[in-house]
């Protein structure tokens, strides 16, 4: 299926077209097209050109307004103020367009995909190796898993990446422990909860912590064992790895109460770069990039200096021999940009990291490894807060368990739904709650920019009224309700047919989806399909308000509100989709 032209593509065409015909001496001018509420559309551009050129503004948008195809597109242009053109479009063109997409039978609605196409690696989700997963992970992961849905729809070449935290001298301690304790980690049963597998880890953490501080014997073994797992030993990353495979049953487990797919091979953790390290080091200091500094590995940098006022290094090995966490960062650059072959490294990472990055991204620069043809951006975000605006803790003063969180999300949604449900059996409430409550969480966390904080507030987010994901999924499922009583009646486009106000605002705004997932996808900004959605579902309420769908005046009329109703219905649950977020058939 070819891509559909959108309404405002069509315009601008036409726009610039007469534009390089009045002026043929100002090249490929842009009419600066944009949506408006005097109008369906209105161009500004014309101002700026005016002035370039030395013309009249008025004089020049008549000129454009003379050469204008209007006909099947546009209805009526009309210049405003001191060079505006106010832009009307056709009822025919509306619906015409929507069926075009309406058409598609990939399910793409008619959008096309991005016209170059590259690589991008996107590092999210990046839990840590015997730690409980709690609030602070979840912005990584449900920003991370709709940037990818996003990029990927344009045609983007996605590699997932999920940099789990499981290297580092606390494994001395658990290693140890395990060697001295060797049944902790068996399992009775076949399958193992991811519950079960996060209690195991708690138990052997607390323990060995409980030793590690109190023995100093053990304290000097658990030591030595960290030399052991550096150097590979082969009976110490045996026992490493039942904590890494441990931890993945309790990773799968909260992504897929997240509704999220994570990968096994995606999951490339801070040790799949240790044979890089040494490598690494080398090539920073034989290129002068790092230098020695007290026997200490580093890169200085002008313009980042500490709260003394002196030069901040960023250290790529201690003077003891060890790598720090820029080692692991430099190296995992290094082969996403020579194995991997990305354009693009994406990194969704809290905002505290940003001065980090800053320095190991200038870092990688300066070796060559980041260049023109290959950029590093970190989308970091803000924090999660509690209603009282402080960062989001338990009464205890604990950080909030993430699993607590979701069932929480889900009891609230499963009680909303049930209150509203008038023919769902307990099943299929408790799998609807679960699929509004997730919903609720990822939308709450979406809709704002990724940079801010937001107020984790889950009276808030299942509300049915406002701009939260309960209210799109409701709309959803109302259209979908509409659709199962209209009997013989189906959804047909008539493009003679004349438009209500109501259904031109909503024709308008389903077609500029294509123009939304560019944006979004460009910028890597799911807060803008929210935004999108919930204008489309406060659209879709108008006119559901205004316009008698089953009840319309003739047969025709009746055909095409469906029809309007169906793909509102569409481009609803394409954009959920997007977002992570299902739009069940009922509700």
């Amino acid at each position: 299926m070819a891509s559909v032209t959108s309404l405002s593509d069509s315009v601008h065409q036409r726009l610039a077209a007469a534009l390089s015909a009045a002026l043929p001496q100002a090249g490929s001018a842009d009419p600066l097209l944009r949506r408006s509420d005097r109008a369906d559309f209105q161009a500004n551009g014309i101002l700026a050109l005016a002035k370039k050129e030395k013309a009249n503004p008025r004089e020049l948008a008549a000129q454009v307004v003379s050469r204008v195809e209007s006909g099947d597109v546009i209805k009526d242009i009309e210049v405003s103020g001191p060079g505006f053109l106010n832009i009307m479009i056709t009822d025919r063109a509306i619906t015409e367009t929507l069926a075009a997409r309406y058409a598609d039978d990939t399910g793409r609605l008619g959008v096309p995909h991005a016209e170059q196409p590259g690589t991008t690696v996107i590092d999210y989700a990046q839990p840590n190796v015997a730690k409980e997963m709690h609030v602070g992970h979840l912005r990584s992961a449900v920003i991370g898993d709709s940037v990818t849905q996003l990029l990927e729809f344009t045609g983007e070449s996605v590699v997932r990446r999920h940099h789990i935290g499981d290297w580092g001298t606390q494994f001395g301690m658990l290693i140890q422990y395990l060697e001295e304790h060797p049944h902790e980690l068996d399992h009775k049963a076949d399958e193992v909860s991811g519950e079960e597998a996060m209690s195991n880890l708690d138990r052997i953490y607390k323990a060995a912590r409980k030793l590690f501080d109190a023995d100093e014997a053990f304290k000097t073994r658990a030591r030595r064992r960290v030399v052991d797992l550096q150097a590979g030993e082969p009976r110490t990353l045996a026992m490493w790895q039942k904590f890494v495979d441990e931890s993945k049953i309790y990773f799968f487990s909260v992504f897929e109460k997240l509704d999220m797919e994570i990968r096994d091979p995606d999951i490339v953790g801070e040790s799949g770069y240790n044979d890089m390290l040494a490598e690494t080091c080398r090539l920073l200091e034989e290129s002068g990039v790092a230098v020695r500094s007290e026997g200490a590995l580093c890169v200085f940098f002008d313009d980042i200096k500490g709260p003394d006022g002196k030069p901040v290094p960023l250290i790529v090995q201690k003077s003891d021999g060890g790598y720090g966490y820029a080692a692991t960062d430099l190296s995992a650059i290094r082969d996403r940009v020579f194995n991997i072959k990305a354009n693009t490294l994406l990194y969704v990472v809290d905002a505290r990291q940003s001065l980090h990055f800053k320095m190991v991204f200038e870092t990688a620069r300066r070796a060559g490894w980041l260049n023109e043809d290959v950029k590093a951006v970190q989308l970091a975000f803000g924090t999660v807060l509690g209603k009282d605006g402080k960062p989001f803790k338990t009464r205890e003063g604990e950080t909030v368990r993430l699993v607590d969180l979701l069932d929480e999300a889900i009891d609230r949604a499963s009680a909303v739904v049930r209150e509203k449900a008038q023919d769902l059996s307990e099943e299929e409430i408790a799998e609807r709650g679960t699929q509004v409550g997730i919903g609720a969480v990822k939308y709450a966390d979406l809709s704002t920019s990724a940079n801010r904080d937001y107020k984790f507030d889950l009276d808030q987010m299942v509300s049915l009224n406002g701009d939260t994901s309960v209210y799109l999924q409701y709309a959803y499922a109302r259209i979908q309700s509409i659709l199962r009583k209209a009997g013989e009646a189906r959804p047909v486009a008539h493009p003679e047919l004349e438009l209500h106000e109501a259904e031109r605002a909503l024709g308008l705004h389903a077609d500029s989806f294509a123009a939304t997932v560019a944006e979004a996808a460009a910028e890597y900004a799911p807060h803008k399909m929210t935004a999108y959605l919930y204008q489309l579902a406060s659209l879709y309420t108008t006119f559901y308000d205004k316009c008698p769908v089953l009840k319309a005046e003739s047969p025709e009329q009746i055909e095409n509100r469906l029809f309007l109703c169906d793909i509102t219905a569409r481009t609803l649950h394409r954009g959920m989709a997007l977002l992570g977020i299902r739009t069940p058939e009922r509700l």
